[in-house]
């Protein structure tokens, strides 16, 4: 009977292993914001934040608390795209024409394509706005509605004439092969453009890729007036309070999303992930004209840093019945293994490429949180030389280093990951053993990323009005006198 009642109690005590999810098929739809750090979101901590629907998701979900992406938003969506590091794609910038993903990469989403998936996306591509073939259209979305360039109203580096002024609200965004005027806020238009679609699958019961990619919330910092007023009733400076009022935004959105697949019975047959790109892009503000610092979940370091704050972010992922509820998987994972994750969630092959993935699939974290999976070593690099007197050789050295425990940062300060989230303790003196090893590792590296980087070095950028999308609202307007309303 002690037996029996030990045996019972290990069964009621022990997680339960998700069902296999290879080749499941499910449907997936995948959100990722833009600079939105782990310490925005009250779920994590943040106290003048309300995020109710992301803290119920993140209650229910399985989630990766090492999860690593890039310091910047281009570099992240290309590891994202490739299951390689950006640099090994020729991304080392979000400007200059260093943005682009090398035409040699084979998407995941080509690969799903391959394999009976239907993508769509939804917001942010920055990945290619010189020419039509580095478009999403051509990379392996059927249905594509986006702005250009790497944020709306940045017409200098390609999005469309007019957004600048617009304001985030009634903007100019390409519907597949068309340039469209919207009405709304931009966050929301998304949104709404992704359930419409979502639907439209949903009918034709065929599986489907949603990327949600919002370029919210990245600045300039614009928000509709009934997500400002608490902000500006507490008293926050109007950056800060136009910032957290995009965040509540998107968290209603969220809501309203999870809100549609549940009344649509799709939960059970749809992955869910939340995730943002990097580091927040927050620092001091005012409350009542006294300084305030804003919140980072315990880390040091911001977007665009190599201080952990730059590129841990939270990862949320949520499969009715199939992933496990309200669990932390503390293995260091990162944006490379996105890719593998995919192709092993779709029974889709792998493609042959001369750029193909690099990364491991998630799956067996997600069936089973405690399951083997090899210390990994991951390595960072700012990138951005050319711009602010920042030049290549003096980049090389802003860096980091990340495994399981450590992170380097710079090849010469040295820290316990697990233990210091503040990296106020550095390490290095004590172990100079270490610091060696890492840093001959990263040496080795970005030696061995030279010849990909080269891919977009040199390439001339073009001038305001001469980028591919704003010469076809140009053309349609010249043609047409106007732009369609988008519904």
């Amino acid at each position: 009977m002690k037996l029996l009642t030990t045996l019972l109690c290990l069964v009621a005590c022990s997680p339960l292993i998700a069902e296999s999810l290879k080749g499941s098929r499910p449907n997936i739809v995948f959100v990722l914001t833009d600079d939105q750090g782990m310490g925005d979101l009250s779920c994590m901590g943040n106290t003048l934040l309300k995020t109710p629907n992301i803290d119920a998701f993140h209650e229910k979900s399985s989630r990766f608390t090492e999860f690593q992406v890039s310091p910047t938003c281009t570099p992240t969506r290309a590891a994202l795209m490739s299951g390689r590091h950006p640099f090994e794609v020729g991304v080392t910038h979000t400007i200059l024409s260093r943005e682009r993903l090398a035409l040699d990469v084979v998407t995941f989403p080509q690969a799903l394509g391959q394999a009976g998936y239907k993508n769509g996306i939804f917001g942010k591509w920055h990945l290619g706005d010189e020419g039509e073939e580095y478009l999403p259209n051509n990379r392996g979305f059927h249905e594509v509605f986006i702005h250009g360039a790497g944020g709306l109203g940045q017409e200098q580096f390609g999005d469309f004439i007019g957004n600048a002024e617009a304001k985030y609200f009634d903007n100019i965004l390409l519907h597949n092969d068309e340039v469209v005027k919207t009405e709304g806020f931009c966050t929301d238009v998304f949104f709404k453009a992704a359930l419409r679609w979502m639907k439209e699958q949903i009918d034709a019961e065929q599986p489907y890729f949603t990327y949600l990619s919002l370029n919210a919330p990245h600045g300039p910092f614009y928000a509709p007036k009934k997500n400002l007023k608490r902000f500006k009733d507490m008293g926050l400076t109007a950056n800060a309070a136009a910032r957290y009022g995009m965040i509540e935004n998107i968290d209603e959105n969220f809501g309203h999303l999870m809100e549609k697949l549940e009344e649509w019975n799709q939960l059970e047959n749809t992955l869910v992930i939340f995730m943002t790109d990097n580091g927040m892009s927050m620092g001091r503000f005012q409350i009542n004209g006294k300084p305030a610092t804003a919140y980072n979940a315990g880390m040091k370091g911001t977007k665009n840093s190599m201080w952990e704050g730059g590129t841990r972010v939270p990862s949320y992922w949520y499969l009715k019945g199939k992933t496990q509820e309200g669990v932390d998987i503390p293995a260091l994972s990162a944006h490379l293994n996105l890719y593998k994750t995919f192709c092993d969630l779709t029974g889709a092959d792998i493609p042959e490429s001369k750029l193909p993935p690099r990364g491991q699939s998630l799956l067996p974290l997600l069936e089973d949180p405690k399951a083997d999976w090899k210390d990994r070593t991951l390595f960072f690099n700012k990138g951005r030389w050319g711009t602010k007197g920042l030049t290549k050789e003096k980049a090389q050295y802003e860096c980091a280093v990340r495994t399981q425990k450590r992170r380097l940062v710079k090849n010469k300060f040295l820290y316990d990951i697990n233990n210091d989230l503040m990296q106020e303790n550095d390490l290095a003196a004590e172990n100079p053993e270490v610091v060696q090893k890492l840093s001959k590792e990263y040496d080795a590296w970005w030696d061995s990323v030279q010849p990909f980087v080269a891919i977009n070095e040199g390439m001339t950028t073009p001038k305001k009005g001469d980028y591919f999308l704003q010469q076809l609202q140009a053309k349609q307007l010249k043609e047409h006198g106007g732009l369609p309303l988008w519904k």
